[in-house]
């Protein structure tokens, strides 16, 4: 049962991931590949304050999520000038440069050692140190955030976003600020993410910087493209699809080394299959361009 949990967990953490960059794409039509890096800070943010500073839950949480998200806005800032494949190349870059800091910064973060000893969830004295009530709890905050993303859909900032995703140049026409709408996505996905993170760190109650390498960056963006964008349901459908299936795969009883790779290939290789036969992806509504 432990093992059921420990799955839904990682459902519900990669779910609030998928939703936040689904805010970028689906909604405004920009792709970020340096999702992972933000996740990163969101977790080491949250985790140097719970083990150095003694913080709370939530506000080590909200802390984590703050800096995630005004990196990204200061990051952005420079950035939003360039657009398609170079705005692809600047996001690697500072995923390069995150995961970089993070494994270099040994006064900080301890470099490849990463930090241990993250406490699990205590709140107004209860401590969540079961499965089962971590799944409770990460399931609580993932369907409040999912509400969120639904009704923002349908808010002026939402529809704002959607008008910029469809056409730039309109959007500017009728008055959007096109670019100050970019720098907000931006920085409102980067610090949902960095939620994501600090519950990861929570859970796993140890981190390096090798859990937020542009590897972890792709296979964000698979759970995205597999699921679909546009809606809620997409996210959560690839989130599911990308954490069952390594699952899956244990049944071929292949050998650790052979089976990293067997998942990779397989990540691979649905990704090219959705691009060709479902390009708006297994339950989304907007096909990215």
């Amino acid at each position: 049962m432990n093992y059921l949990y420990h799955l839904i967990i990682y459902f519900e953490i990669y779910a609030i991931v998928a939703m936040s960059l689904n805010l970028l794409i689906g909604y405004g039509g920009l792709l970020q590949v340096a999702h992972a890096a933000y996740y990163g800070i969101g977790a080491y943010a949250a985790a140097l304050l719970w083990t150095k500073l003694g913080w709370g839950f939530f506000p080590g949480l909200a802390v984590g999520a703050f800096a995630a998200g005004m990196l990204s806005l200061l990051v952005s800032l420079p950035a939003w000038r360039f657009k398609g494949d170079y705005f692809v190349m600047i996001s690697i870059a500072v995923q390069t440069l995150i995961y970089a800091t993070l494994y270099n910064w040994t006064e900080l973060t301890n470099g490849p050692f990463g930090i241990s000893g993250i406490a699990r969830p205590v709140i107004a004295g209860y401590s969540f140190v079961t499965t089962g009530s971590i799944t409770v709890l990460y399931g609580v905050l993932a369907l409040g955030l999912g509400m969120i993303m639904a009704l923002l859909k349908w808010s002026p900032f939402g529809r704002a976003l959607q008008a910029m995703r469809d056409d730039e140049l309109a959007a500017r026409s009728i008055g959007i600020p096109v670019n100050w709408l970019k720098l907000q996505a931006f920085a409102l996905a980067s610090a949902m993410v960095g939620i994501a993170g600090g519950l990861y760190a929570s859970y796993v109650s140890y981190i390096d910087p090798t859990s937020f390498s542009l590897n972890e960056s792709i296979l964000m963006l698979s759970m995205v493209i597999i699921g679909g964008t546009g809606n809620v349901r997409g996210p959560l459908t690839g989130a599911a699809v990308l954490i069952l299936l390594p699952e899956a795969l244990r049944f071929l009883q292949l050998p650790d080394a052979v089976a990293a790779n067997v998942r990779l290939l397989a990540y691979g290789l649905l990704l090219v299959v959705m691009m060709h036969l479902r390009p708006q992806g297994l339950a989304g509504t907007y096909r990215y361009q």
